[in-house]
């Protein structure tokens, strides 16, 4: 199959641009006039035509979130959706956004919903957005449903960037590290290395010890390379299995400092989403099913899926909710006066909210601590490499004294 570029006029007479994969140019013709259009020209997509992505061709949340909020106005401004999505596509920078999007006009364009020409993409729509569009469609809210999601990806957009913004410390302190080690074990032991060897007696075991680690890194670095690979292969693959979903799951939930503040994010994203969903008119039994699909720890997913079917039979929503154990205290007793008051809309929003500030106030937090922490960490690392090339030195020159 190749991928071919094509400008072409619909049933309405109006020229359109686009890919089309298929076996040859006859071929992507004949796919062009079953599908209702009229073929001006057509030929082979070239190097720059073509859309390449990286990292599965997946949107960031920050260009779905600018994509809800133009697409809001512009149909407020009363422009057609065909329309809307002709101009959206010229202004995005995003190709496999752009792509989605001119491809969902050529459907739209042949007589297909919205909803349903956008269901065709899921790497570039994803579900929740999907079904908020269907819903705006059936109600005749589509602005309505738009700006939802506009606001429910901005505040899920900002959720993540906490996030991230909490992990660069670490990170920074991990690959600094590794560069001091590196630098000292090949710029700077060997050449005490070579003393040592000159001097002839029996070194400290510390001392052994970064000599064979300068050794190694120096003449066995690809061996290195091989298990930073190995590992990252292995966690891909382990990851998309049922127990390595569980075991990294738990590592989630439990690590030190980093535990807690993942439960209060699990726990913003899942009230936030729900809100948006509930509030959009969604059956709450539909809305669960979607929330679920949207978070990433299997221990939250089950049981929001566990609470689909128990809200099914009948239990109110805190019920399940509290008996899952993942999720802190405050998220089923909020849910329970919402439901109380019949107002769980309402609630679930405080929960967000409360848990958005928890999670920016952690992440806050754990960065002013990483901060003095990196500079404490390479100092006992860069001490504790030259206390081991010295500690030689320091016993012959007691022996010397002893003399």
């Amino acid at each position: 199959m190749a991928n071919f570029t094509y400008v072409a006029l619909n049933k309405q007479g109006k020229e359109v641009k686009g890919t089309i994969d298929a076996a040859d140019e006859n071929s992507a013709r004949a796919k062009l006039k079953a599908d209702g259009f009229t073929p001006l020209q057509v030929s082979v997509a070239g190097v720059l035509d073509k859309n390449i992505s990286f990292g599965g061709g997946k949107v960031k949340t920050r260009d779905l979130s600018v994509l809800c909020r133009q697409f809001n106005s512009i149909l407020k401004a009363g422009v057609p959706v065909v329309e809307a999505l002709n101009m959206l596509e010229n202004q995005t920078g995003n190709k496999v956004m752009k792509k989605a999007l001119n491809d969902t006009r050529v459907l739209v364009e042949q007589g297909e919903t919205l909803a349903s020409a956008m269901s065709k993409f899921p790497n570039a729509f994803p579900d929740m957005l999907v079904t908020m569009v269907d819903a705006g469609e059936q109600s005749g809210s589509l602005e309505t449903s738009f700006e939802r999601m506009g606001q429910q990806f901005d505040k899920t957009a900002k959720l993540q960037g906490l996030l991230k913004k909490a992990m660069i410390y670490p990170i920074v302190l991990i690959v600094v590290a590794i560069v001091v080690v590196i630098v000292m074990s090949v710029a700077v032991i060997p050449k005490f290395a070579e003393m040592f060897a000159e001097m002839g007696s029996e070194l400290p075991a510390a001392t052994k010890m970064v000599l064979a680690l300068s050794h190694f890194l120096m003449y066995r670095w690809y061996v290195l390379i091989i298990m930073v690979v190995g590992a990252i292969v292995g966690y891909k693959i382990t990851s998309k299995t049922e127990k390595g979903m569980e075991f990294y799951g738990k590592i989630a939930l439990n690590a030190p400092i980093f535990g807690k503040l993942n439960v209060k994010s699990y726990s913003a994203s899942f009230s936030r989403t729900l809100s948006t969903l509930v509030g959009s008119g969604l059956g709450l039994s539909q809305s669960l099913e979607i929330t679920a699909r949207a978070l990433t720890n299997i221990y939250f997913k089950r049981a929001v899926e566990n609470t689909k079917k128990e809200i099914e039979q009948g239990v109110n929503l805190s019920m399940p909710i509290r008996k899952s154990g993942v999720f802190p205290v405050m998220v089923p007793n909020m849910i329970s006066i919402g439901e109380q008051t019949g107002n769980v809309e309402d609630m679930l929003d405080k929960v967000a909210e409360y848990y958005e500030e928890e999670t920016e106030l952690a992440t806050q937090g754990l960065t002013a601590m990483m901060e003095p922490l990196i500079i404490v960490v390479l100092g006992v690392i860069v001490g504790v490499l030259v206390l081991a090339m010295y500690q030689p030195m320091i016993s012959m020159y007691g022996g010397l004294q002893n003399l």
